[in-house]
């Protein structure tokens, strides 16, 4: 028996269908190339006709596979930075864990989320928690 698809993965065919291909006035290229150690680049790039925005971000994934484990790490063009550390089918079969951070270095802003997918015969449960990570500043005074 197989698991049965999340509620996210149904409609993705036609969402698909209708979102690539037929975007008139918008400019999109889509770059993927996978290095002999493993090391998966995927890179987007984007620009409005109309409104002259471009937008773009890279990501690079690397998969260890004895272990598991996933690390993912993202940069755009608003300088967002990215890092997904994802562990599957470790602790127990069917857990999905990870760990998603996001650095923008002009604001400082931080932020993390934490989360869990659970894939078993008969059903599938996604939870996800945010953490908001606060960093107080401090001052160092000199004489």
């Amino acid at each position: 028996m197989s698991v049965p698809p999340s509620y996210s993965d149904l409609g993705k065919a036609a969402r698909d269908l209708l979102n690539k291909g037929f975007n008139y006035g918008f400019y999109k290229l889509d770059a993927k190339t996978k290095t002999s150690n493993g090391v998966d680049f995927n890179t987007v790039c984007s620009s409005n006709h109309d409104s002259g925005k471009f937008l773009g971000n890279i990501e690079t994934k690397y998969k260890w596979s004895e272990y598991g484990l996933s690390f993912t790490e993202k940069w755009n063009t608003d300088n967002t930075l990215g890092t997904e550390i994802t562990i599957e089918d470790q602790l127990v079969k069917g857990l999905k864990l990870s760990f998603d951070t996001m650095f923008t270095p002009q604001t400082g802003k931080k932020g993390g989320k934490l989360k869990q997918n659970i894939n078993v015969i008969i059903f599938t449960l996604i939870v996800t928690w945010t953490l908001i990570l606060l960093v107080l500043p401090f001052t160092v005074l000199q004489f």
